[in-house]
């Protein structure tokens, strides 16, 4: 109680003789009542505030008005003093007194009323609680001493005349100068050399001083020598450059004062600017000083916790972070144990983040450390692991300890933490949000196999951009391709949005199709107000309800988009004529129980079977008027809705019954029984009625179960997906799932091989010769380097080698540096990728943060590095729900109602629909599927002195045969080169055999003796032969020969197939009038079909779940 009484205030000294007088009385009648008065930015103060100071073009032109306004007084200054004739005497009213027309008092008066007024309107913007902190400030002194002098004499006419050192305001106008440096490198987005913001300062303060001396011994010596401003300014010059030549000097006791005071301030004030630019390095300090609680308070920052801090991650870090413009005003605390690195220091120098990041030496594992960073009071913490780390176990260790640490002593602070391992995850669970590097990036991998590119579709949608990337190319593929890349996920409540409120209590697919058929929005999920869950496409049967938050793909985000009615009312008229458990079980039982080696899988090149058919109408239709789509249903009518049960497979009705029959015994649909890990998700898939021995899962070894030593043997009807890891690591289980999932159907499966090694012997025993795709993860071992980007050194060359040995292969490739895509599939002399890497540079000189994006291993999906989606945490901090998007489009969460990320491919009975906008209909209106984007493939366009030169370069290639008859062995080589020049663009690969060779070679076998042995003869042909040999035709035959020496058939394997020819891209969200081409594969997000389920099938599903083991899956579900 008596604490409690201690922390009372006393009262003012104003209310304490009134308290003694009237006694208990007074103070019970009394009904004052402390409150404390919050503005909001709809305020006066507030919108001022934001014009003067937080926008940074608005403030830039604000500056540069009072630097123009403080060199005017100045000049003013100078004219005055040129018009002003010399008086004679040496009186010291002279000092005091000048002579100053009317003119020039107005024109002084003026400016001085328009500086005061700002310097107290900035003053009072800029107030923080402390008045005397406002008035004690340089500045704000001088700008008293030059403006109040001048609006006095307004009332006091006599004080015309009286001298004002309006010559000070040289000062303010460096002070002002130096603001509008940083408020300008902010508002271009460009960054300046530290150097060149230090010497620019410098330079400033010289000339101030100059200036000041200048103008200070002229007006002492009014009363002495009367010097004019030329002859000051040779004095000074001499003076500071210590020649002292003494034609000029000073002869007033003043004026000699104020040269030795102005020297010794030259004294103090330079040596300090010179030493800061020779030691620029070592401006801050290595522990990084303190964040002041008063600015932790005022001001608003975020906490980066890392174990090392990378320029690369840096840099992500701050361009994303910095890419959402209501984070301007946010400060970024960096926390590292280490040292600062010297890339590090030497962009946290430049003005444009030397503003805004301060880094800070420490561990977060110390409180006292945490309280420099003022933990408590930031608006967020950012815990990022070491992926670097051979051990990265350890690494995750470190972050869970860190993120401990942060939420003890700041409990009420947001945590974003990224981990790597999965089973790690569920050690801080606490978290607002987690990103699991792990899950995310097999998940992606696996969909890359389904769905082509979805690696670079995810990239793209969480990395912000202004669709500005590739709009100066002369390619349209650039273009288009830099122009969807800058859609991402929003959201808005639809009540309050004008792309979505007129379709309250309609359907969703409704919505989102007419939504962008009029404004070229993608409505992709929504949320009720009451659940946390989100929905992606919902499906026909979800009513839109006024309070849903509705989450869509755009450009932009609605509060910035501009409407025009009239003009969207007359394009919408034009558009309208082209639409007609916790048990932790080894993996490899995991896998055994998932049919990992023994179920069959889908090509990607193929369509799901319960996909949308989109087929011509009839042909009596056909006849009468061109094909024409169903409208969109404002509500779901259930017989237009085509839907399938996929729990009894209903697509697969072209199988025969015995087919079936087998299919249904060895088969069934449940939830795993057990998890790998605790927390994950999960997931309907098909399932083995029984768990394979761990022994058939071996696939080159046979065993007392089967014989099989090879892929081959096992007669597979789908094409292998082969997984090169270095361990069967818990986070394989989110590989197998969805490739797995329920709605995929069961002929359509694929078999998954997973390779811990991959020499040429166990690569052809895998199948990799009729395999669909190869899956390359990064090796942990080889993470660490002694220089950062040479960790990917030998999965580059290991991939380098497949994709020479077997170029018709499908790889997919994990890397952990994005600068080193571009050694993916590398080929010195391609002119055409020597194009793209200038592209590369340029776009990164215009800061973008997605400069590798036309890197056509990226574009195409086959490359990608798990940190560029470290952005998916950073965006977190603005877009709460994008973790949530993510894992749903990845199928690592699933929510019932909630659709799944699929693909569809474009046949040429599909070519009718024409348009992209029709294909959205088509699709809306039959099966309920809402289309997101386009994967599209093109060939290559060579220009003809390409063409040429490849050609010039392309293999000949001449059979022992054809070697008789010269003409007939041209015309078939020149034909077999102008073939191969239509299915590649590897130079490389197509050495050239030069004529002078051949007919070198011609004669060498005709020279030889007629009468010669066999066995020279043979000598001779083989010796030819292998001269004859491209590089490409000797991979192909040690190909051969190792598969003979294995016992394996030949068959399989194309050597000449080489499709690199081709290019590929995504277009997210595309334009309503996009023409859909041949080969087109567009990603679909289809409802759940278990939604559509009749009541009656709860007991058919739970019937179905029990074959797997009731028990395991309530397990599960924890």
């Amino acid at each position: 109680m008596v604490d409690l009484e201690s922390e009372v205030p006393p009262l003012p000294p104003r209310y304490r003789f009134r308290d003694l007088l009237l006694g208990d009385q007074g103070w019970q009648n009394d009904d004052r009542v402390q409150v404390e008065f919050y503005m909001n930015e709809n305020t006066f103060k507030e919108r001022l505030k934001l014009f003067f100071i937080k926008n940074q073009r608005s403030s830039l032109r604000i500056r540069l008005f009072n630097f123009s306004l403080k060199l005017l007084s100045c000049l003013l200054y100078i004219i005055r003093v040129l018009l002003e004739n010399p008086s004679q005497g040496n009186e010291w009213s002279h000092i005091f007194w000048v002579n100053r027309s009317l003119p020039l008092w107005g024109l002084q008066v003026s400016v001085a009323l328009i500086s005061l007024f700002e310097t107290i309107l900035l003053g009072y913007l800029s107030y923080k609680g402390n008045i005397w902190e406002q008035i004690l400030r340089i500045p704000f002194i001088l700008e008293i001493i030059n403006a109040v002098p001048f609006i006095i004499s307004i009332f006091w006419p006599s004080l015309r005349n009286l001298f004002v050192p309006v010559f000070l305001n040289c000062w303010l106008a460096k002070h002002a100068l130096e603001n509008m440096i940083n408020d300008l490198h902010r508002a271009i987005q460009r960054t300046q050399s530290a150097m060149f913001n230090q010497v620019l300062i410098l330079i400033s303060t010289l000339l101030c001083l100059i200036f000041t001396c200048i103008c200070g011994i002229q007006h002492l010596e009014r009363i002495g020598k009367k010097l004019n401003l030329f002859d000051s300014l040779y004095f000074c010059i001499v003076t500071f450059s210590t020649v002292g030549f003494g034609d000029v000097t000073p002869e007033t006791w003043s004026s000699k004062l104020f040269v030795v005071a102005m020297i010794c301030v030259a004294l103090v004030v330079l040596p300090i600017q010179f030493e800061q630019l020779a030691y620029l390095w070592m401006e801050r300090q290595k522990s990084g000083g303190n964040y002041s609680r008063h600015r932790a308070q005022t001001e608003k920052h975020v906490v980066l916790c890392v174990s090392s801090l990378k320029i690369d991650l840096l840099m992500d870090f701050l361009n994303e972070f910095y890419a959402h413009p209501r984070l301007q005003d946010y400060y970024v605390v960096i926390l590292c144990p280490t040292e600062m690195d010297v890339q590090v220091r030497r962009v946290l120098q430049i003005p444009m983040w030397s503003q805004r990041v301060i880094y800070l030496q420490g561990s977060a594992l110390k409180d006292q450390d945490l309280l420099r960073a003022k933990m408590d009071d930031a608006e967020a913490c950012f815990i990022l692991s070491s992926r670097c780390e051979v051990d990265r176990t350890s690494s995750d260790h470190q972050t869970i300890l860190r993120a401990w640490a942060v939420k003890d002593f700041a409990p009420n602070c947001p945590l974003y933490v990224q981990i790597l391992k999965p089973e790690n995850k569920f050690h801080i669970k606490f978290a607002d949000h987690v990103v699991c590097e792990e899950e995310f990036k097999y998940a992606m991998l696996a969909l890359n196999c389904i769905c082509p590119a979805t690696s670079t579709l995810i990239t793209l949608l969480v990395h912000t951009s202004r669709g500005q990337e590739g709009q100066q190319s002369p390619e349209q593929w650039q273009k288009m391709y830099g122009r969807c890349s800058g859609n991402e996920v929003y959201h808005i409540v639809l009540e309050e949005s004008t792309f979505f409120a007129e379709y309250e209590g309609k359907s969703f697919t409704y919505a989102s199709f007419h939504a962008h058929k009029k404004f070229g929005v993608c409505l992709i999920g929504v949320r009720r107000e009451d659940n946390k869950n989100i929905l992606l496409n919902p499906g026909p049967r979800y009513i839109m309800n006024s309070t849903d938050i509705c989450f869509y793909i755009n450009i932009t985000k609605e509060e910035n988009s501009a409407f025009k009615n009239q003009d969207q009312q007359r394009k919408s008229n034009v558009s309208r004529s082209f639409y007609h458990g916790p048990s932790r079980l080894p993996v490899h039982s995991i896998i055994a129980s998932m049919g990992t080696v023994a179920i069959d899988l889908q090509d990607t090149s193929c369509r799901s079977a319960s996909g949308p058919t989109l087929s011509l109408p009839t042909e009596g239709s056909k006849e009468i008027r061109r094909p024409s789509i169903a409208p969109v249903l404002e509500v779901a009518d259930t017989s237009s809705i085509q839907t399938c049960d996929l729990l009894s497979d209903q697509s697969e009705d072209e199988t025969t019954p015995d087919e079936e029959m087998s299919s249904n015994l060895e088969y069934a649909k449940g939830y795993p029984p057990y998890s790998p890990y605790i927390g994950s998700s999960p997931t309907f898939c098909h399932l083995l009625h029984e768990k394979v021995p761990f022994c058939c899962l071996r696939l080159d070894k046979s065993c007392q179960h089967n014989y099989y030593e090879d892929a081959k043997a096992y007669g597979f009807k789908n094409k292998l997906i082969i997984v090169a890891a270095e361990t069967a690591g818990n986070g394989l289980y989110n590989f197998i799932v969805p490739l797995r999932a329920y709605y995929r159907p069961k002929k359509e499966l694929n078999p998954i091989v997973l390779l811990l090694d991959n020499p040429l012997d166990d690569l052809l025993r895998c199948g990799v010769t009729f395999a669909a795709n190869m899956v390359v993860v990064d090796k942990e071992s080889t993470m660490s380097a002694e220089e950062d980007y040479m960790a990917d050194a030998k999965t580059i060359v290991n991939v380098q080698t497949l994709f020479r040995l077997f170029s018709s292969l499908s790889i997919i490739t994990e890397l952990t540096h994005p600068a080193n895509m571009r050694f993916m599939q590398f080929r010195a002399k391609d002119c055409y990728s020597l194009a793209l890497s200038k592209l590369e540079k340029k776009e990164r000189e215009r800061g973008s943060n997605l400069a590798f994006m036309f890197r056509l291993p990226f574009a195409a999906g086959r490359v990608f590095s798990i940190s560029m989606l470290d952005t998916l945490l950073y965006q977190s901090f603005v877009k709460d729900y994008m973790i949530s998007i993510t894992r749903l489009l990845l199928g690592l969460d699933t929510t019932p109602g909630s659709g799944f990320l699929c693909s569809m491919k474009i046949t040429a009975d599909d070519l009718w629909i024409r348009t992209y906008a029709r294909l959205y209909q088509k699709l809306c209106s039959s099966t309920g599927d809402v289309p997101i984007g386009i994967y599209r493939t093109e060939s290559q366009k060579l220009t003809t002195s390409e063409s040429r030169k490849i050609a010039s370069q392309s293999q000949i290639s001449i059979s022992v045969e054809e070697w008789e008859d010269t003409k007939d062995s041209k015309e078939q080589g020149h034909h077999r080169s102008n073939h191969r020049n239509s299915t590649s663009s590897d130079q490389s690969d197509h050495p050239l055999l030069r004529r002078k060779s051949m007919q070198w070679a011609r004669r060498l076998s005709r020279k030889g003796p007629k009468h010669s042995g066999k066995t020279a003869e043979k000598i001779t042909q083989q010796r030819l032969n292998l001269y004859r040999r491209s590089e490409r035709q000797e991979l192909a035959e040690l190909v051969k020969n190792r598969m003979k020496h294995l016992g394996l058939s030949t068959v399989g394997y194309d050597e000449m197939n080489d499709h690199q020819s081709t290019l590929s891209y995504i277009l997210i969200n595309p334009s309503p009038d996009t023409r859909i081409e041949l080969n087109d594969v567009v990603y679909l997000i289809r409802p759940d079909p278990l939604a559509y389920l009749p009541n009656s099938e709860p007991s058919r599903r739970n019937s179905i779940c029990n074959v797997t083991g009731q028990d395991s899956r309530e397990e599960t579900q924890l």
